[in-house]
């Protein structure tokens, strides 16, 4: 059976909780023992772009990947939750198609990521007209990721059908 709307936010937010004990350690590590770091983001968008996916979306995607796939069967709150991902055989879920899954999954957080970066960048000034367009993809995107993932009668979210993979009870 297919899992609901509700398992899965469970399931997600215990992996948050992993997620933001890692993003405060981050966050430690940058202002308090390296705060040099913190000259990527000041400069070029690029490069600000670039130095957040390495610290954060790559981190917090590799353990979706590696947790969710083949190689660990379900993170720790899809284990919790009695919930994993499957293929569209019901077999484990290869990492090429994990990466793929796990690319849409966050599509709408690097989208964020990347309209603020350029948010702060402008400051002040008008807001460009193609930026509140990539601020009506994210929610968007959000929304119909939602919205599938309650309303459609598999339960599957946007990411999970363009994947084709599926997220089902394990007990």
């Amino acid at each position: 059976m297919n899992a609901g709307f509700v398992l899965r936010f469970k399931a997600f937010m215990i992996d948050y909780l992993f997620i933001l004990i890692y993003l405060v350690v981050l966050f430690l590590f940058n202002a308090v023992l390296f705060p040099s770091l913190q000259q990527f983001f000041a400069g070029s968008l690029v490069v600000a772009q670039f130095t957040g996916f390495l610290m954060v979306t790559l981190p917090v995607s590799l353990y979706f990947i590696l947790s969710d796939s083949v190689i660990g069967g379900q993170s720790f709150g899809k284990r919790k939750m009695g919930i994993r991902v499957v293929n569209s055989k019901h077999g484990s879920v290869s990492v090429i198609k994990m990466i793929y899954r796990t690319a849409l999954k966050f599509l709408p957080w690097e989208l964020s990521h990347f309209l603020v970066y350029r948010l702060v960048h402008i400051g002040d000034e008008a807001v460009p007209l193609h930026y509140y367009f990539v601020g009506g993809v994210i929610y968007l995107l959000i929304l119909t990721y939602i919205s599938t993932a309650i309303l459609t009668k598999e339960k599957k979210s946007l990411y999970d059908m363009i994947s084709r993979t599926t997220v089902i009870r394990t007990g």
